[in-house]
């Protein structure tokens, strides 16, 4: 099965549908054509399913009224908060829903959702660098990729991002860490590494701790389908 992140291609599809119209006298008005953009989308799952050589998809989605993140730090994705969506975006997330089989939980991001259903012979479809974090199966289009990730390796990454942090979803990781120092920094892949780097900047583990959740994307066993609650993260 191929599970792919609807979010991005929602945003993509959308997006590139969109028209600015001059009619004169300084009145602008924006037009999308949703017609065009299902075409493009479905497009796009077909083409996705053609590369990987699977016929079963699911679209994870993100939850649009809540994400568990803000619990643990108040200013994850601050800087999104007004940003607004594609014209079309609800129309093709709609479309998405009826035409496909898809996957939303409360709470939880499109990341989440596929974190939470790979496995065997399952392959998540992403660009995201953070689904680097869950073993398995990953295919990143825009790079052709199609990778296996150990779970050594996505425990690492999980901490390597635990420590640079990533401005674009709004929290900061360990002041003055980018991605070289952090590989650096982490030389046997431990918890205890990344403490220390942010006891030697002045911060506690207790703020390490709270960007590592945030970094987290979820797993299997990190979520309850009962109870529908998340089960943070904590160091082994």
């Amino acid at each position: 099965m191929l599970l792919i992140d609807g979010d991005i291609i929602l945003y993509q599809v959308s997006s590139t549908v969109e028209e600015p119209i001059h009619w004169g006298d300084d009145f602008w008005t924006l037009h999308a054509d949703a017609a065009v953009a299902k075409d493009s989308f479905d497009r796009e799952i077909e083409r996705l399913k053609e590369r990987l050589g699977d016929s079963d998809v699911c679209i994870a989605l993100s939850d649009p009224s809540h994400n568990w993140r803000l619990e643990v730090l108040a200013t994850y994705k601050h800087n999104r908060r007004n940003k607004r969506k594609p014209v079309v975006y609800k129309a093709i997330r709609d479309y998405a829903i009826e035409t496909y089989e898809t996957a939303q939980y409360p709470g939880l991001e499109a990341d989440d959702v596929l974190g939470i259903l790979s496995g065997e012979d399952r392959i998540i479809v992403s660009d995201d660098k953070d689904l680097k974090t869950i073993p398995g199966q990953l295919y990143t289009p825009n790079r052709d990729d199609h990778i296996e990730i150990t779970e050594e390796e996505a425990d690492r990454n999980h901490l390597l991002q635990a420590l640079t942090g990533d401005t674009v979803d709004g929290y900061s990781g360990c002041p003055g860490i980018g991605p070289k120092r952090a590989q650096s920094v982490l030389k046997e892949g431990t918890w205890d590494e990344v403490v220390e780097a942010y006891l030697k900047a002045g911060l506690n583990e207790d703020v390490a701790l709270g960007q590592a959740r945030v970094a987290r994307i979820l797993r299997p066993d990190e979520w309850n389908h009962e109870t529908e609650e998340v089960l943070l993260w904590n160091p082994k």
